[in-house]
């Protein structure tokens, strides 16, 4: 039976079916009644039996498996010319980490028997929504900005999806794909009455929950235990949040001590987690960078989320020029590692990191690689 959702904020319940609200009327993003933990010790990486993929750790998954391609346990390498621990996120099948959220996204939409999603999407999201969506069999709009990638907006008609491209900014398109999940907007909240449901990679808690495997997969390659410090991308903060969460249950569960610090990483010109933290957020000349159009967001949906995570990890964020950026790329690609530039905004924070004292030398951290580099084709 599909999880009942429960408004954090002011404690309204909402039953789980295909027109629940996106959002809760008061305006404060949703989440499941319920958060599942193991029972026992868990077993060593070794004897664990990977191959569901991320779907290892359905005990902590408020969801049951129902569209798969068995994704997940990506690899954790060394970078040993970073002093740190690359886990290739772009390894999976649409070649960027929101598979991780796409799966229970859609296995969620499955279980509410919806017919058709709807997702907004700078690209990676809405060409990962689309996919899952195809291997489910149902109907997806993935509204996107008029200038996306053709890369990005081929994989999204491949997998028989529509396109639908929205000219303005990043936040317009998000306005335009919520005014159609909403439809005629009769309901005083935000229910989903109009053309699908909004399989959102910023508001459906069912995203979050794929992304927090990431911290169960990084647990389990590091013998359960956590590394000092995790360096990740922030737009809306899908990769970050889930990371926290996972490492939260973790702890919670007993299964391991301690919590890494969550270190984030923006692109200046779009940085309201720094400004928010009174940070710097432009660049060298005082200008914005375009380089990184993955993390191009000026509004994260769930912004107060994300300042709490960096507070309670005793972590922090930075807004980063296109010049690192592109150094970083860069250095990536000479390495072997075949990213997009979203990518590389991490690495790059990373360096600025250790200048700063952020990270000391010997630190166990641990970066994600986010994004393939086939995805700038």
């Amino acid at each position: 039976m599909a999880a009942d959702l429960t408004c954090p904020d002011c404690g309204t319940v909402y039953e789980a079916g295909p027109d629940e609200p996106w959002r809760c009327g008061c305006g404060h993003a949703l989440e499941f009644d319920e958060r599942p933990h193991p029972q026992g010790d868990p077993l060593p990486l070794h004897s664990l039996d990977t191959t569901e993929g991320l779907w290892t750790f359905f005990e902590f998954l408020p969801i049951e498996q129902h569209v798969t391609f068995y994704e997940g346990f990506t690899p954790l390498v060394d970078a040993p010319d970073w002093d740190a621990e690359f886990k290739l996120e772009y390894v999976f099948p649409t070649g960027s980490f929101k598979d991780r959220g796409a799966t229970t996204t859609l296995s969620r939409a499955v279980e509410l028997g919806v017919e058709k999603v709807i997702e907004d999407s700078s690209g990676n999201a809405g060409a990962s929504i689309a996919t899952y969506a195809a291997r489910a069999g149902l109907d997806a709009d993935i509204y996107v900005p008029a200038d996306v990638k053709q890369s990005k907006l081929m994989t999204i008609q491949r997998a028989d999806a529509r396109p639908v491209r929205i000219e303005g900014t990043r936040e317009d398109v998000t306005a335009a794909c919520q005014r159609a999940v909403e439809g005629d907007g009769e309901r005083d909240t935000p229910y989903q009455t109009g053309d699908g449901w909004y399989a959102s990679h910023a508001w459906n808690p069912a995203f979050y929950a794929g992304t927090m495997t990431f911290a169960f997969e990084v647990a389990a390659q590091q013998g359960w235990t956590v590394p000092d410090a995790v360096v990740l991308p922030i737009g809306h903060g899908t990769l970050f949040l889930g990371a926290y969460r996972g490492f939260s249950l973790l702890n919670e569960a007993g299964i391991v001590d301690g919590m890494p610090r969550l270190l984030g990483a923006q692109a200046a010109g779009y940085a309201p987690i720094v400004a928010a933290l009174g940070g710097d957020t432009t660049d060298a000349d005082g200008e914005g960078t375009t380089i990184a159009d993955g993390i191009q967001i000026a509004e994260p949906a769930r912004g107060t989320e994300i300042l709490e995570a960096i507070e309670e990890t005793d972590g922090d964020a930075i807004a980063l020029g296109g010049d690192p950026i592109e150094t970083a790329l860069d250095r990536l690609h000479r390495n072997g590692f075949y990213v997009e530039p979203t990518c590389a905004v991490a690495p790059a924070a990373l360096e600025q990191y250790r200048e700063n004292g952020v990270i000391d030398d010997g630190d166990d951290v641990v970066v994600p690689l986010t994004g393939s580099g086939l995805k700038t084709l």
